[in-house]
C-alpha cells in the first residue's frame, strides 16, 4: 500500500441502497482522486441482495473490502423496531470491531468517511488522528432537514405529521408534515431519538459530502452554506460529490433482446427498490393500470406485502412465493405482446440505459432517481417510505422531471385510472408537451459536467483530497 497516496476508511451500514452508494464513492476516490480506499461493510446477512452488490461490484478489484464480524442486537431491540431504529443499534454495536480492525491496519487511514447512521463511529477518527466526514447518498434538502430537526425538535410542540403549516428550514423549500421522513411521523418512538443524535453528531464532522450537484439543487446547497443556517453557531462544510452512481455492467439476457427489438423511449419501466413493496390491492391496481394504457412495461414484480411497505429491506433479494402468481387473472396472457415480468430482480442501471426505455415508475429512493437522471430517463413517482416522500415532492415541484399521483401511495391505493393516465403522460409525450424529457436530458448533461474535469463535483472532491494530503503531512511528520 503506497504511503504516498492519502488513504480513505468507508463505513456502509447494511442495505443494499446504503451499500451501493458507499462502494462507488470508494470507486470514484480510486479511479478518479489517486485515493487508496478500503471500505468496511455491516452487513445485514439476511439480504442476498448485499452478497450479490459485493461480487458484481468493481469495488473488490478497487478497494480493500473489510467484512466487519456480525453483531447480534437481538436482546438490545424489539424484532418490530422501525427500520431505523434496528440500523443505528447495528452501527452503535459494531464500533469495537471497526476500532480494533482500523487499529490492526499496517497504514492507519487518513480519513474516515462514514454514512450517516454511522456518525457514533465518528470519534474513532480523532482517536486515530484521522478526518472525519459524514456521506449521505441522499439530497441535499434531506441533510438540510438532518441537521436542522434538532432546532425543529425544540420549537416544535405536538406530532409534526399534526401541524396546520409546512416546516420552514432557511433557505430551503418548507416540509408539508404529510411529507416528513419516517422517523420523524412519531415524536415518541426510538427511530426519532436516532433521528435527532444523527443530526446532531453530523455537524461535529470535518465535513458532509452529499450525492447531489451544484446545477441540481444550487438554492438547497446556497443555504447549507450560508453562514446565518442554524443561527451561525456551526459551520460544516458542505461537499456536493454527485452522482455518485452504479456503471453499466453489460449483462445480457432475454430482457435485453426484447427491449432491443421495441421503439426508441417507447417502454415504461416498474421497479419499488430492493427494499420495497406493495399491497395485493396496489398490485392489482398496477397491473391494471398498466394493461389499460397500451404502453410497454418491464415490470419487476415481487410478492405483495401485509406488512410496512418497507418489509423487504433486510431481505433483499431472497426467493419466496412466485410473485407473477398475484397478478390478475389472465394478465400474463392479454399483455404478453406489450411488455415483460421479471420476477424479483433486474439489472436496472442496465435497463434504464436502454435506448427503448422511455420512463421510469419508481419508489423515489434516491440511487434509483440519480440512476434515471443520467440516462435522461422521465419518472413516475411513487413514494412508500424513509425520505421518498421529500424525494417525490423534490423531483415533480422544483426539479421537474416527474409526475406524481394525488394521493400518497403509502396511504392510500392509487386507481388504475390514474396510473394509466400518469404512464400515458410520461410515454406519449414524443413532442415534449409537458417539458419533463426535455428537463431531465438537460440534467443528464449537467450531470456529466459536474463529474468531467473542472466540474463542480470533481472540484468538490479535488478539495477533500487537498484537506486529505494534509492531514496525511501531519501524520506523516508526527511518526517521524
Amino acid at each position: 500500500m503506497e504511503i504516498s497516496k492519502p488513504h480513505a476508511a468507508l463505513l456502509s451500514s447494511p442495505g443494499t441502497g446504503h451499500l451501493i452508494p458507499v462502494l462507488e464513492l470508494g470507486n470514484r476516490l480510486v479511479t478518479h482522486h489517486n485515493f487508496v480506499v478500503t471500505i468496511f461493510v455491516v452487513s445485514s446477512h439476511a439480504s442476498p441482495a448485499e452478497a450479490q452488490v459485493l461480487h458484481s461490484s468493481m469495488s473488490p478489484k478497487l478497494c480493500n473490502i473489510i467484512d466487519l464480524p456480525p453483531v447480534d442486537i437481538s436482546g438490545l431491540v424489539d424484532p418490530n423496531a422501525a427500520v431505523v431504529t434496528q440500523i443505528a443499534v447495528m452501527m452503535r454495536e459494531v464500533r469495537p470491531n471497526l476500532r480494533s480492525s482500523i487499529s490492526s491496519m499496517k497504514h492507519r487511514p487518513t480519513v474516515l468517511i462514514v454514512d450517516f447512521f454511522g456518525t457514533e463511529s465518528l470519534p474513532i477518527a480523532e482517536e486515530f488522528d484521522m478526518l472525519k466526514y459524514v456521506y449521505f447518498p441522499s439530497n441535499a434538502w434531506f441533510v438540510a432537514l438532518t441537521i436542522y430537526v434538532p432546532f425543529l425538535d425544540k420549537v416544535v410542540e405536538g406530532e409534526y405529521v399534526h401541524q396546520k403549516e409546512p416546516l420552514k428550514i432557511p433557505g430551503c423549500k418548507p416540509i408539508r408534515p404529510e411529507e416528513v421522513v419516517d422517523p420523524m411521523l412519531e415524536r415518541t418512538n426510538q427511530q426519532y431519538f436516532e433521528y435527532l443524535r444523527i443530526g446532531t453528531e453530523t455537524l461535529m464532522s470535518d465535513g458532509v459530502l452529499v450525492n447531489t450537484w451544484e446545477d441540481l439543487q444550487s438554492t438547497t446547497l446556497t443555504a447549507l452554506r450560508d453562514e446565518k443556517f442554524l443561527g451561525g453557531i456551526v459551520k460544516v462544510p458542505v461537499y456536493p460529490v454527485g452522482p455518485i452512481t452504479r456503471a453499466v455492467s453489460g449483462l445480457k439476457s432475454d430482457l435485453f433482446d426484447w427491449l432491443d427489438k421495441q421503439p426508441s423511449e417507447s417502454v415504461i419501466y416498474v421497479s419499488f427498490g430492493s427494499g420495497g413493496l406493495l399491497s395485493y390491492e396496489q398490485m392489482t391496481e398496477v397491473a391494471w393500470g398498466l394493461e389499460l394504457s397500451q404502453q410497454r412495461f418491464v415490470w419487476v414484480v415481487r410478492p405483495p406485502t401485509i406488512e410496512a411497505a418497507d418489509a423487504a429491506f433486510f431481505t433483499a433479494g431472497k426467493g419466496g412465493d412466485d410473485p407473477l402468481s398475484y397478478l390478475p387473472d389472465g394478465f400474463l396472457t392479454r399483455t404478453q405482446s406489450l411488455g415483460l415480468t421479471v420476477p424479483f430482480w433486474a439489472p436496472q442501471v442496465d435497463v434504464l440505459n436502454h435506448p427503448s426505455i422511455g420512463g421510469f415508475l419508481s419508489h423515489c429512493g434516491w440511487g434509483s432517481t440519480l440512476e434515471s437522471i443520467t440516462n435522461g430517463v422521465p419518472m413516475i413517482a411513487w413514494p412508500l417510505y424513509a425520505e421518498q416522500k421529500m424525494n417525490a415532492t423534490l423531483l415533480t415541484e422544483e426539479i421537474g422531471v416527474a409526475v406524481r399521483s394525488k394521493v400518497l401511495p403509502s396511504k392510500k391505493v392509487v386507481q388504475r385510472e390514474e396510473i394509466e393516465k400518469m404512464v400515458r403522460m410520461i410515454i406519449e409525450d414524443n413532442d415534449g408537451k409537458n417539458g419533463i424529457r426535455g428537463r431531465v436530458k438537460e440534467l443528464k448533461h449537467s450531470a456529466e459536467k459536474a463529474l468531467s474535469k473542472g466540474g463542480s463535483s470533481h472540484n468538490a472532491f479535488s478539495q477533500l483530497e487537498k484537506q486529505c494530503k494534509m492531514c496525511m503531512e501531519r501524520q506523516n511528520a508526527s511518526a517521524q
